[in-house]
């Protein structure tokens, strides 16, 4: 049994095995890890298409139906499962995961009215940049840019059913969790965490080390090293002084 350093042993059998360990559950992940190692043969299967000016290294796996379209680099030990779709002028880093039924650089939603009122699209050239060690769920959306590419930091994790707009820049080892919409052009730091369901409006720039709590909408840049919550967010000392408000005066 794997436990924390501060646990008390005199709450468990003595006659046991004990690890102690500053944090069990990376331990434990650590261990199942050695035990259970992931064992995928590298190649190309039969039924995926590569674009013919796109280029795929030998030690990477491109599973069935998978697309890949012109100007994609996919580097070493690339994972891409079934059904997933890299549109154009993409670069995936080493060591990238791409779970099934994911697109990537497909074009953002970019409309302007014209004389009539009618809609006219946005012409995208930009690309996806997509760094090292990055995780991406199944059923992700991650539009290219408009004019520049939309990038995704070294080791960060995106979960599913997620939806990164044209033009957004993650940092470094963030989490973005299921069902969260980052608007076009939203900036988010280092080692910050989107929780579930939350809504970045465009443009917005959240900070290192944030934390935007569970179906948060956030309407206004947030510093570093900041929890928010609520809709729209706000910091959780406020956030919580306003739901005592609500309970106090209903």
């Amino acid at each position: 049994m794997i436990l924390s350093r501060t646990t008390e042993l005199s709450n468990f059998p003595k006659d046991n095995t004990y690890i102690y360990a500053d944090n069990p559950r990376l331990t434990f992940m650590r261990i199942m890890a050695l035990l259970y190692p992931e064992s995928i043969t590298p190649g190309i299967d039969t039924r995926a298409y590569i674009h013919p000016s796109s280029n795929v290294n030998s030690s990477a796996y491109i599973g069935p139906f998978v697309y890949i379209g012109p100007n994609c680099e996919i580097k070493k030990n690339c994972l891409i499962y079934p059904n997933v779709s890299v549109i154009q002028n993409t670069t995936i880093s080493e060591n990238v995961i791409v779970f099934s039924n994911t697109v990537i650089a497909s074009d953002g939603f970019g409309y302007e009215r014209n004389e009539k009122n009618e809609l006219e699209r946005f012409p995208h050239i930009g690309g996806v940049f997509i760094d090292k060690n990055v995780d991406i769920g199944s059923n992700t959306s991650i539009d290219r840019g408009a004019l520049s590419d939309t990038e995704i930091g070294e080791g960060t994790k995106i979960d599913n059913l997620v939806h990164v707009a044209h033009n957004v820049k993650i940092g470094k080892h963030c989490e973005i969790i299921a069902n969260v919409m980052l608007g076009g052009s939203v900036i988010i730091g280092d080692y910050s965490r989107i929780a579930p369901g939350a809504q970045i409006f465009n443009g917005i720039k959240i900070g290192k080390n944030v934390l935007v709590g569970l179906g948060a909408v956030v309407t206004k840049d947030i510093p570093d090293n900041t929890v928010v919550a609520g809709s729209p967010a706000r910091e959780i000392d406020e956030f919580k002084r306003y739901l005592k408000f609500i309970k106090d005066n209903i």
